[in-house]
């Protein structure tokens, strides 16, 4: 498989029914079934980002892996955010990273602190100099069958601090580190426009950032840096069997009847922070499989 066959979309990766399983969270790589692609034999890569400083949050797996992966083959150096338990899958995207000739800094902390997020900032700048692309991808989401009650706002707050106040804080605490020509890419979701009942606290997240994103692209522009989002629909990813509470069916209820693969979403990113995209700021790259969004 590469990404320059032409192939049937909707039948290039397995579609449900996929065989029941659960972890608990975040969610390993490992034990997943059918193991996600994240582009390790497809991508290949074409300069794009050559010399360019990239920070990605969630990097160990899933997106964050497929991104880290794909921005090494166009040629930046990636330092990647991951909780202290994702230390094996780290160390996967950190493998992967170096074998495409880049520099990969693994770096464990939890986002719901702000003084973790300028802990990370800082370590980009130690090591890289500057930040040319910001990538905030790191998110949290635990199904709630039961409704609005069934909410904690200690889960709520999680949320929240994870999804929003998280990018909020690195975005402030990068700019005066981002050159003009630089690039901010927001993780949004097909929740922010057709919300999941069981998912109301993720998908409010996630049209919080939607907005964020528009907001800062227009504060921005006059600086030269630009601020993007993409909004996956269904992905194949560790945060899928770690919290949600069927999965044998996952993504079937796209139009193309099947959930992504990371390395789906990777390109999406590659485009909004190379140069081919000087001109896009504000904007939302859907890529739902066919699900129509606004």
């Amino acid at each position: 498989m590469s990404q320059e066959n032409e192939e049937n979309p909707a039948e290039r990766y397995p579609r449900p029914e996929f065989p029941e399983q659960e972890q608990s969270h975040p969610g390993r790589t490992g034990p997943m079934d059918p193991r996600p692609d994240h582009g390790e034999d497809s991508y290949r890569g074409s300069g794009r980002l050559q010399d360019r400083r990239a920070v990605v949050t969630g990097g160990d797996s899933g997106i964050g892996r497929a991104v880290a992966l794909a921005f090494a083959r166009e040629g930046a150096d990636v330092l990647f955010t991951h909780l202290p338990e994702e230390e094996d899958d780290a160390h996967e995207t950190s493998r992967l990273v170096e074998a495409a000739g880049c520099r990969a800094v693994a770096l464990p902390c939890d986002l719901r602190e702000e003084g973790e997020c300028h802990r990370v900032v800082d370590r980009a700048v130690r090591e890289f100099g500057r930040i040319d692309v910001l990538v905030n991808n790191a998110a949290y989401q635990m199904s709630q069958p039961d409704g609005i009650e069934a909410i904690t706002t200690e889960q709520f707050d999680r949320v929240m601090r994870t999804n929003v106040y998280a990018m909020f804080w690195l975005c402030k605490a990068a700019l005066p580190h981002i050159p003009e020509g630089g690039s901010i890419i927001n993780t949004t979701s097909v929740q922010a426009y057709k919300p999941s009942p069981h998912l109301l606290d993720y998908a409010t997240t996630k049209g919080a950032i939607a907005t964020f994103t528009q907001g800062l692209a227009g504060q921005l522009a006059e600086r030269g840096i630009r601020v993007n989002a993409v909004a996956p629909g269904p992905v194949w990813t560790p945060l899928i069997p770690a919290t949600l509470p069927e999965t044998s069916e996952f993504g079937k209820q796209s139009p193309m009847g099947r959930a992504a693969q990371p390395a789906e979403m990777a390109p999406a990113y590659v485009y909004l922070a190379s140069q081919e995209a000087s001109y896009i700021t504000a904007e939302i790259l859907n890529a739902t499989g066919g699900t129509p969004l606004p």
